[in-house]
């Protein structure tokens, strides 16, 4: 008898209790941010910035023009830039991009790439190429569809 009145206290105790652990809990917040990760085919450093390549539905290609200062924290005044390069680890990890949006608007900009310069995914602009109207007046990251 003894051993039925003791479970029914203990479940009783359970049931009534964690509601009121519950209460005291932190509540979880949702972020103002979420973001879109796209992989990368190709990775090109330019004078002015990056140019990546990515791959848009099934046979598609897009480009995405990404100015140097973005990767900088000196030319936005010393606050928080609005891009980041992140080597991989050595292996078969393939280059991404993430793209970072808060409320609606973009943020920020990871790239994902090889800390190898010789690695298939990293290309080369001739010098005689002039791509510089490509990287004027960006302010966020056009992703095509």
């Amino acid at each position: 008898m003894k051993k039925i009145i003791f479970a029914v206290l203990l479940v009783a105790l359970i049931t009534v209790g964690l509601p009121l652990f519950a209460q005291n809990s932190p509540e979880r917040t949702e972020s103002d941010y979420y973001y879109v990760n796209i992989s990368l085919e190709k990775v090109w450093p330019y004078r002015r910035g990056y140019i990546v390549q990515y791959r848009r539905g099934l046979f598609g290609h897009g480009r995405a023009y990404l100015p140097a200062e973005w990767f900088s924290s000196s030319a936005s005044g010393g606050g928080v830039p609005k891009g980041e390069i992140l080597n991989l680890p050595t292996g078969r990890s393939w280059p991404s991009m993430s793209v970072f949006y808060r409320d609606g608007a973009f943020s920020h900009v990871r790239l994902y790439v090889h800390r190898m310069h010789t690695h298939q995914t990293w290309g080369r602009v001739p010098q005689a190429v002039n791509l510089d109207s490509n990287f004027d007046d960006i302010e966020t990251v056009i992703l095509q569809r």
